[in-house]
């Protein structure tokens, strides 16, 4: 060319390519041998689908045994911790045995810190594994033919599973990926020169045993019942009894059902609706009979909780509504909460005296509450003094 010879740009990149020049040299990808039963590898995938008439995005969540190539697979709405234990508690039942290890990519589910050999899993996982006796590694940040196990079917569910199928639920996608996993995994695969259950018959060996019990993934949380009756959990709505109303409740939630507990002997179960549904969920034993709602002439259920557990405190509930106007409901539910968690007497107390000085402040109320708590129950100094002896 510098003698002026006339080349195209194909012809100019083809002889680089040739004669290695700004080319970097390449390397053998390699292969990966595993024993049976030693590896499980775990990795999600962003897909889309139509579900109950709707286009949706999904979380794919793929498992895949690295000796027998057996296939497991779910959708979810999102893919959380509590979501990645709830699968791979699946995947094993479905495998019926725990691997020695899980690879997985360098994800923040799993992972608290580091990346590869150095990562270090959240204890919560960490206490997940021990139960099945496995271990959670992670390749590489980079070298992703270290899951390529895992990361090779997912074309495939994209371009077979998923392809022209609809859905009318979460429950009969995941059902029809259970039934697909099965197909798939009982057909012959030039790949491996074998069907993966065949395989399966002899890693099924190598794998640990499961625990006798396995118990629900589940995790908690603690809501305060809307005046409307209802508990909220991930944009939906689930109704508990009226007289609920303003009382903290702990909700336990699991892969299919809501429990809604006031204490040991109130407790609503309900249905779980999938993240992201946006659903109002009644039970008709929590609605009154047509006509016998609450009506607009009808006090407040917080006020009405008040009256029912301290009938004195009726004049000052009165005055107080109407210093409390525009914030009616949340200065009666603060009264509510100091009615019920502190003792009777102090409580009625302080208001005798806050309703003779026009004080309507509940903040200085409760102070008040305390004041005279501090000096009615917890008098240890002064019967010390009288009991100079007992601390002997």
């Amino acid at each position: 060319m510098s003698r002026g010879a006339q080349v195209s740009y194909p012809a100019l990149t083809a002889f680089c390519r040739r004669h290695g020049i700004g080319q970097e040299p390449k390397v053998a990808s390699g292969h990966y041998h595993f024993e049976a039963g030693e590896e499980l590898q775990h990795d999600t995938s962003p897909h889309e689908t139509e579900i109950a008439g709707k286009k949706r995005h999904i979380q794919t969540a793929s498992a895949v045994l690295c000796y027998s190539r057996m296939l497991f697979f779910q959708c979810y709405p999102t893919f959380q911790r509590f979501d990645c234990k709830v699968f791979l508690t699946e995947a094993l039942r479905y495998f019926g045995g725990a691997p020695q290890r899980v690879m997985i990519d360098n994800t923040h589910v799993v992972v608290l810190r580091g990346t590869g050999a150095a990562m270090v899993p959240v204890p919560e996982m960490e206490t997940f594994a021990e139960r099945f006796g496995f271990l959670f590694v992670a390749h590489e940040r980079g070298d992703a033919n270290r899951s390529a196990r895992v990361e090779r079917p997912f074309g495939f569910i994209q371009n077979n599973f998923l392809a022209g199928r609809t859905f009318s639920s979460w429950e009969d996608l995941n059902q029809q990926a259970h039934q697909w996993c099965d197909r798939v995994n009982s057909t012959y695969k030039k790949h491996l020169h074998a069907v993966p259950r065949e395989l399966f018959a002899t890693e099924r060996l190598g794998l640990k045993p499961l625990p006798v019990w396995i118990p629900a993934v589940y995790r908690l949380h603690e809501r305060i019942v809307d005046v409307e009756g209802y508990v909220a959990l991930h944009s939906s709505r689930y109704s508990v009894p009226v007289a609920w109303i303003g009382r903290r409740v702990e909700v336990r939630e699991t892969k299919d059902k809501l429990e809604i507990q006031l204490d040991a002997r109130n407790i609503v179960t309900h249905q779980r609706v999938p993240e992201g549904e946006s659903q109002r969920i009644s039970l008709a034993q929590h609605r009154p009979p047509r006509g016998q709602g609450i009506k607009r002439s009808d006090p407040p259920p917080e006020e009405q909780a008040i009256l029912r557990a301290a009938p004195e405190l009726a004049d000052y509930v009165a005055v107080l509504k109407k210093h409390g106007s525009r914030y009616r409901t949340v200065v009666l539910r603060q009264l509510l909460r100091i009615v019920r968690e502190y003792p009777r007497q102090p409580v009625l107390s302080a208001v005798a005296e806050a309703a003779r000085y026009g004080l309507y402040d509940l903040d200085r109320l409760e102070r008040m509450v305390l004041t005279r708590i501090a000096h009615e129950y917890f008098l240890l100094d002064e019967w010390k003094k009288g009991h100079p002896d007992e601390d002997q």
